[in-house]
């Protein structure tokens, strides 16, 4: 199903993809190796590519998915990103206090809060960090260059082999593909190689304080609370992202309260530590729990006839395959793909890029991350890591992304030019694809709804 109101970007592919490393150090952390996973043999890897460090918007599922929305839709993008950073340290104090008697009604015990926050200060990086992490972006051809290289693709088969009775009793209980489960793990956190190691409460306290999301983050602060209070685990080891997505598949707090389960039996929902069977269950229980449909794909990659309607590349444009394949839709071995479900045509990156039909399954992943970007790095890896193939199609290389300015100023000259995209927030989602999609067709282009360098400079 068509969703409308997502967040950042639900084609974020026709734009930047905001690049999301897992850890709060280096860009390029080191997976765990094709044969021995430790530390001192590992292979490098490219960047982990999670969400977890960008928090922008579309980082959570839309609002009725159990994954809690960022803030409202309205607040522009512009003026969230570029105002000031005022906070201190005792202005952080003072926030501190009057928190309190908040947690304390929602369930948190005095020495619950009284114990976290012992030693927590105002961490001015994180709020840096927060403002400034829509500048960061690519293309999603250089984004799927990393979540599905031939390092990760290796590094996820041999994570696969080493985990594989964990695993396969994990597909069994909740009905998703391991290497799904897999793939989600080596994009959040190179197969726990990188878990984060920020302070959660110090990180989502302090963006609490920033008042900017201040209500979400407050809610996160609490769960994070009710999970020390519970035992899951301790202030210590209570940790994750600058962002406090944590654990080896990154866990957001609210998430983790919802959906992590105990696998193992021992009396703790243990996402933190080296045994990753607790995460990995949890991962398979929110996709579950989100919908998610066994033997039913997340997308598979298509070609398109000569003198496809591109109007129809929508994803509230649904058909069978076997419909689409009448239509000239079908996979790349030229054979009709089969009938898994309602699919919807997507192009993200326009009609000089792969093209894909889309299921049900695409939407799951979707409350994981909402950016398609990231939906489609994992299907794909988790396809690599069950040896299927490299996709076939091209991309349009030689374009780059659209800085966070210049998507302003493409929905600005949009709506000025009288293509309205309903809202100046820098993201990419269907309504301004839409509008750039009337534009293409009033100027005679292929309406395909690629926001590329090119539409922004025919605008001007």
């Amino acid at each position: 199903m068509y969703r409308a109101y997502f967040g950042l970007i639900a084609l974020l592919l026709t734009a930047p993809v905001v690049s999301a490393e897992a850890v709060d150090r280096s860009l390029r952390p080191v997976a765990r190796g094709e044969t021995s996973l430790t530390p001192a043999t590992i292979p490098p890897e490219e960047e982990v590519v999670a969400r977890a460090a960008t928090l922008t918007d579309g980082a959570f599922a839309p609002a009725l998915s159990l994954r809690p929305t960022l803030r409202p839709a309205a607040l522009q993008a512009e003026a969230a990103l570029s105002a000031r950073i005022t906070g201190t340290q005792a202005g952080f104090a003072a926030w501190v206090q009057e928190f309190r008697p908040r947690a304390l009604e929602q369930g948190v015990r005095a020495e619950t809060f009284d114990r976290a926050f012992k030693d927590v200060a105002f961490d001015r990086k994180v709020v840096e960090r927060d403002r400034n992490q829509s500048e960061f972006t690519k293309t999603i051809w250089v984004y799927l260059d990393s979540a599905a290289s031939d390092a990760r693709v290796r590094n996820g088969k041999a994570a696969l082999r080493k985990n594989a009775a964990l695993l396969d009793q994990i597909e069994e209980n909740y009905g998703v593909q391991k290497e799904v489960v897999v793939a989600i793990w080596g994009l959040e956190s190179a197969y726990g190689t990188f878990r984060g190691s920020t302070p959660v409460i110090q990180s989502m306290a302090s963006l609490a304080y920033d008042a900017r999301r201040a209500e979400f983050f407050e809610e996160q602060v609490i769960d994070a609370l009710k999970i020390l209070q519970q035992g899951d685990t301790t202030p210590d080891r209570l940790k994750g992202s600058w962002a406090g997505a944590m654990g080896h598949t990154q866990f957001m707090p609210g998430s983790f309260q919802r959906l992590a389960v105990d696998h193992d039996g021992d009396g703790r929902r243990n996402i933190w530590d080296d045994d990753p069977a607790d995460a990995l269950a949890s991962t398979a229980n929110y996709l579950k729990a989100n919908g998610w449909k066994t033997g039913v794909p997340w997308g598979v990659e298509v070609t398109l006839p000569k003198g496809f309607d591109y109007l129809e590349a929508k994803r509230e444009v649904t058909r069978l395959p076997s419909a689409w394949a009448r239509k000239g839709v079908v996979g790349v071995d030229g054979e009709p793909v089969k009938d898994f479900g309602p699919a919807s045509v997507l192009l993200p990156a326009g009609h000089q890029g792969t093209a894909f039909l889309i299921f049900e399954n695409f939407e799951v992943i979707e409350t994981y991350n909402t950016a398609d970007a990231y939906v489609i790095g994992v299907g794909h890896l988790a396809d690599r890591i069950a040896g299927g193939a490299p996709f076939s199609g091209s991309w349009p290389r030689e374009d780059r992304a659209l800085t966070f300015q210049e998507r302003i100023e493409l929905q600005k000259r949009l709506t000025a030019a009288g293509f309205d995209t309903e809202g100046i927030d820098a993201k990419i989602g269907p309504l301004t694809v839409e509008a750039v999609r009337n534009f293409q067709q009033s100027k005679g282009l292929v309406p395909d709804g690629y926001a590329s360098p090119a539409i922004l400079k025919r605008l001007r």
